[in-house]
């Protein structure tokens, strides 16, 4: 069994604190990496672990940080997307809430190497608990000087403020995130320029996941060759995984990148009352479903995108046999139509009109040509849109459709039988 990383204090008595994150070893990397390393090296090595964005899009971390200019006239800022609103994902929620102090010493190490003195965690403003703990988990630091104006008598100075959202799924996008720390609506700006060149408040900018930033101190402890062993090749390191659905077990697990998606599951327990599978879901509702054939997929980054679908933020809904597709589609088109910002029409209009159209079905009086309709949806929200949300929509509607064809098929014939237009 491989060894725990992440979650290696998860569990333990008063884990949120300084105190037992100090005593199980917390803090030596940042120690080890402001007294002995330099801020190149530090990225040199991150590059070297083939550390992928744990926020969804799988960007190699090391190469992010490549793009900021070099340091200048202007502030650069270091912000960590901490507003977890993806459906079926809550692996960020379950670092903030049992041990803060790792994603700190992350943030302080990266600030670091990024030449930062200013970084920011923006947080979901419904993760109560894990804003307590993390509010309290900053002021644990400064006080044990690990924030502040001289961190460990080192002259190197960070400043670490909490800045809660106000509940938009949207702002998780790095830009419409920005935005909202500005002041402004959480609506996505158009890239270029990205905020590596002009970010928060125009200046340079890097966004990280809080999962990304949990990588950190392991990498600087033991190297990034030792932490790209751990994975597969360019998908290095450990990573949690977020189960739920139709398993005995519901919760996180941290298992090597590139393990099995059948043994993810059973991890979880296995298909609750021991039912076969029908479908899974596996990065986040905004992935493209996968089917029982799918079992052996590794599940990394690579895998995923050659088989037609992503890991994203590694959020697994598993789906049993009894399971209603078309419903469980319609539970997520209105999830989307809820939450689109209505910035550009192809996501506006098609996410409600997909809703519409499922909810049609799912009542029974549905019509054969809606499952061309609901493709054809999908296609018009890809490429179309300012941020990723539209292509997010239209990836499950589009794949639901098309791998269970069958099934949507069936659901609609109710409907047309009824209304006599069958044939």
């Amino acid at each position: 069994m491989a060894e725990k990383l992440l979650s290696r204090n998860w569990g333990i008595e008063n884990s949120h604190t300084v105190a037992v994150y100090r005593a199980r070893g917390g803090y030596r990397a940042l120690e080890k990496a402001l007294r002995t390393m330099t801020p190149v090296q530090i990225v040199e090595e991150v590059k070297a672990s083939n550390l992928r964005g744990r926020g969804g899009a799988g960007f190699p971390t090391g190469t992010k940080w490549g793009f900021l200019p070099p340091p200048g006239d202007k502030p650069r800022y270091l912000v960590i997307n901490a507003d977890e609103g993806e459906p079926a994902t809550f692996k960020d929620r379950a670092i903030m809430e049992q041990d803060p102090h790792m994603l700190l010493e992350g943030i302080a190490i990266s600030a670091y190497a990024l030449h930062v003195h200013r970084a920011y965690i923006y947080l979901r403003g419904e993760y109560r608990l894990s804003i307590e703990r993390v509010e309290s988990a900053i002021a644990e630091a400064a006080e044990a000087d690990y924030l502040g104006d001289d961190i460990l008598g080192t002259g190197y100075r960070l400043e670490l403020t909490p800045f809660v959202g106000a509940g938009a799924y949207i702002c998780g996008e790095e830009m419409a995130l920005l935005e909202s720390m500005e002041g402004k609506k959480g609506w996505p700006r158009l890239k270029p320029p990205y905020p590596a060149q002009a970010g928060l408040f125009g200046c340079p900018t890097i966004v990280n996941n809080v999962e990304t930033m949990v990588c950190i101190p392991h990498i600087v402890e033991r190297g990034g060759r030792w932490f790209a062993s751990l994975g597969t090749s360019k998908n290095g390191g450990m990573k949690l995984y977020a189960v739920s659905g139709h398993v005995e077990r519901p919760g996180v697990y941290e298992l090597p990148m590139g393990t099995r998606l059948r043994a993810v599951i059973e991890s979880a327990g296995g298909v609750r009352g021991g039912k076969r599978i029908k479908a899974v879901i596996p990065g986040g509702a905004s992935s493209q479903v996968l089917t029982e054939a799918d079992l052996d997929l590794p599940m990394d980054f690579t895998s995923l995108q050659e088989a037609g679908s992503q890991l994203g933020s590694a959020g697994i809904v598993v789906i049993d046999e009894e399971t209603d597709l078309v419903g469980v589609l319609e539970g997520l088109m209105a999830f989307y139509a809820h939450e689109s910002c209505g910035q550009c029409t192809p996501c506006r209009e098609g996410t409600a009109w997909a809703h519409r159209i499922l909810e049609r079905v799912s009542r029974g009086e549905g019509k054969p040509a809606d499952l061309d309709t609901l493709v054809e949806i999908a296609d018009n929200m890809t490429g179309t849109t300012i941020c990723p949300f539209g292509p997010g929509a239209a990836a499950p509607l589009k794949s639901f459709v098309l791998r269970f064809r069958d099934e949507f098929q069936r659901a609609v014939s109710v409907g047309a039988g009824r209304s006599g237009h069958g044939k």
